[in-house]
């Protein structure tokens, strides 16, 4: 019987058409073997013929059979994957397509399967525009020709199961655009990538950890409430502490065993891990991901992870991740014309090329995009037991003509500069989140006044559970700064905060980016010499845990590290040999401890009710003062804190209640480093009418120091 073969360029778009069983004739596409014979189940063998190029051809057998492929090194045995239905059925295509598949990372990518008792991965991947696409590994000895893919057109997908490749391959995918141009790629869907500089995916394992979180889960929700005491700790997993073995990088079972005492001594309530999103460039820190389902390769594996955020919950910790969606960048092996077209990002630079960071932009109004970056963020969520999503860059994505000047940007449909696709996706995110992770928080890290980024997208907001307070940081920071003698000129900065920090929820950022890129860090930020630059460090910090608002410090910040941060480094740890520094530290240590203690200090970190200002306008003095308040029955504090490197003997102060006030913080106590100035344990209110109220407390205010009380009860 005569068969027209068609030249491989015709047929790789449709493999399934002409390769496998065709009727009574079997094709096998081999490229460089030398022949080719299936065998029956019963031992039957029969050679195929060579067709060229290739291809072989003979008669089919009846049942299950393998192949015997004699290569010029040998002989090996392998089953057909051309004999093998689809794996991806149709409701995974329609949900895809709606982009609404919540479970894509366990259908896209690469999945080990077992079908018809045979054991192998379902390769697949989206490519609408692509001419073929092809599944190479070591399994194929990367020869790019083996396995072209099946097509399934309606979706834009490809996909096919390669019996005998089980967990551990490295694999990649050979797309062919439509131009013609073949571009070796990186699995978008890759659970598990090789360590950079090396670019291939590696086929993983399902899911199946072993959870021992089942307490912290069950009380998560109460421990993210706007009342609690929601303390972060911002980490750089590769500089915080270097390993001591060659490898530049701890594992993570490393980390979780020196980070997790380290946090519950010093009382932090969560960890915030800069994006750990595989990454080709270190330098980046993590904020140009290409792989956004794969824990990178410098800290081990997927299930390393896994133990890692379930140490931590065991420990009392919560884990919150960085997640960039706003773009990526444009490494060859990436998204970027993926499958010879702008496939993830927008094809006009004005709209999908970033100018800040030489990045592609995500096409968020394409369904399969946003839906996969959804998906994305339920992975870390569901899979991970991760707590929280900081949303990196929120602010430019909101904005069409974000760091763009007139004429580089395209408005929207309305003539706006509001980016509606955006905002569409980071509602709808939001939605699913909270749908499907009770108890898991997203936060906005956004630097604008976009209204209703904390309220819910059926209220017309964009639905974050909470957002970085970047106003607070900059206005506070930018004082902070100034000489004392220069502090009453700029004495609103520190008060400003206050007429907004209701609007939204907050959190008070002091990160990463304040402590690189020649910005300093935060010592030596502060003026004056090293004793005044340890006590205006010391009141800041002291003034952040009071003020209403979520805390977040970068790691550090804790330490009063001289250096800016260096992500090739690790933490200058022999500082704390000397006092000044061990004082900082300790400082912090009991700022948590009182954050976490005293109710009125968080109930009403969101609720204006639990704030009052007693102090705001000693501009001469650079003195502040205000009350925290709790409307579940804790004990009223006062906050004082005196921003001059003089002492203030006998400041009075107007209180809400009488009675007597205990000291519970003084930044310039000597366990701190400080210089000891202090008024008496206990402080009782006389009848001294003081801003605006009938009793006041007489105050010992240190230099450049600030003290915390609290209401003991009326007097005896």
């Amino acid at each position: 019987m005569q068969h027209t073969v068609r030249p491989a360029e015709q047929w790789l778009h449709d493999p399934f058409a002409y390769l496998g069983p065709q009727g009574d004739v079997l094709r096998v596409w081999q490229p460089s073997a030398r022949g080719v014979a299936w065998i029956a189940a019963d031992g039957a063998e029969q050679p195929l013929a060579p067709q060229g190029d290739g291809l072989f051809e003979g008669s089919a057998p009846h049942g299950a059979y393998r192949l015997k492929v004699d290569w010029p090194g040998g002989t090996q045995l392998l089953d057909d994957p051309y004999r093998f239905d689809p794996v991806l059925g149709d409701l995974d295509l329609y949900l895809f397509g709606e982009g609404r598949h919540w479970e894509l990372a366990t259908r896209l990518g690469a999945n080990p399967r077992t079908i018809d008792g045979v054991e192998g991965t379902a390769f697949a991947v989206w490519a609408p525009n692509a001419r073929s696409v092809c599944v190479t590994g070591d399994f194929t000895g990367w020869d790019a020709r083996r396995l072209p893919m099946r097509a399934r057109h309606d979706s834009g997908i490809w996909e096919l199961f390669v019996p005998g490749v089980g967990v551990g391959a490295c694999y990649k995918f050979v797309v062919t655009g439509a131009d013609g141009v073949a571009r070796e790629k990186a699995d978008p869907l890759a659970r598990a990538t090789e360590l950079p500089p090396a670019t291939a995916s590696i086929v993983a394992a399902a899911p199946a950890f072993a959870w021992q979180d089942q307490a912290w889960m069950e009380t998560r929700a109460d421990r993210h409430h706007p009342g609690a005491p929601v303390s972060i700790y911002e980490l750089h997993a590769a500089s915080w502490r270097r390993p001591w073995h060659d490898d530049a990088h701890h594992d993570w079972d490393e980390l979780a065993d020196a980070l997790i005492p380290y946090l519950q001594d010093i009382g932090f309530s969560h960890v915030e891990l800069m994006p750990i999103m595989e990454h080709p460039f270190g330098g980046s820190w993590g904020y140009q991901p290409l792989s956004q389902f794969a824990p990178s390769a410098r800290f081990g594996t997927p299930e390393g992870f896994a133990r890692f955020v379930d140490r931590c919950h065991q420990g009392g910790i919560g884990v919150i991740l960085d997640w960039v969606p706003a773009h990526f960048p444009t490494d060859a092996h990436g998204l970027a014309q993926f499958d010879g077209t702008a496939l993830y990002e927008h094809a006009d630079p004005r709209e999908g090329f970033h100018p800040d960071w030489n990045t592609a932009i995500y096409n968020l109004g394409r369904t399969e995009v946003a839906g996969t970056l959804i998906a994305s963020a339920l992975w870390w969520l569901e899979t991970f037991h991760v707590d929280g999503l900081r949303v990196d860059a929120v602010a430019s994505m909101l904005y069409r003509d974000y760091s763009r000047k007139a004429g580089e940007w395209i408005p929207n449909q309305h003539g706006g500069r509001e980016n509606l696709e955006s905002i569409a996706f980071l509602r709808r995110l939001n939605s699913v989140v909270a749908e499907r992770c009770p108890g898991a928080i997203t936060i906005a890290e956004e630097s604008t006044a976009f209204p209703g980024v904390t309220d819910r997208p059926e209220d017309g907001g964009l639905g974050f559970n909470y957002k970085w307070n970047m106003g607070w940081m900059n206005d506070t920071l930018r004082y902070m700064e100034q000489d004392p003698v220069h502090r009453r000129w700029h004495h609103g900065e520190m008060t400003f905060g206050l007429v907004y920090a209701f609007s939204e929820r907050f959190i008070l950022p002091l990160s990463h980016d304040e402590v690189v890129h020649g910005k300093q860090s935060l010592i030596a930020k502060m003026p004056g010499d090293r004793w005044q630059k340890f006590a205006n460090l010391r009141a800041y910090l002291a003034f952040m845990w009071a003020h209403p608002g979520k805390k977040l410090l970068f790691m550090g910040g804790e330490i009063a590290q001289w250096q800016e941060w260096n992500h090739d480094a690790e933490l200058d740890w022999a500082a704390l040999q000397q006092p000044d520094h061990a004082g900082v530290q300790g400082l912090v240590r009991d700022l948590n401890a009182l954050y976490a203690r005293e109710g009125a200090l968080h109930h009403g970190d969101a609720d204006p009710a639990g704030f009052e200002w007693l102090v705001g306008d000693d501009a001469d003095n650079s003195v502040y003062a205000f009350a925290r308040l709790s409307r579940y029955g804790a004990a009223p504090l006062v906050f004082a804190v005196n921003l001059t490197p003089v002492p203030r003997h006998g400041y009075r102060v107007g209180v809400p209640l009488a009675g007597a006030w205990r000291t519970v913080l003084n930044s310039d106590a000597e366990r701190y480093a400080g210089g000891n100035i202090a008024g008496p344990d206990v402080v009782h209110t006389a009848a001294i009418a003081s801003h605006g109220r009938t009793d006041s407390l007489e105050l010992v205010l240190p230099p450049l120091g600030a003290i915390l009380l609290r209401h003991e009860g009326p007097a005896a």
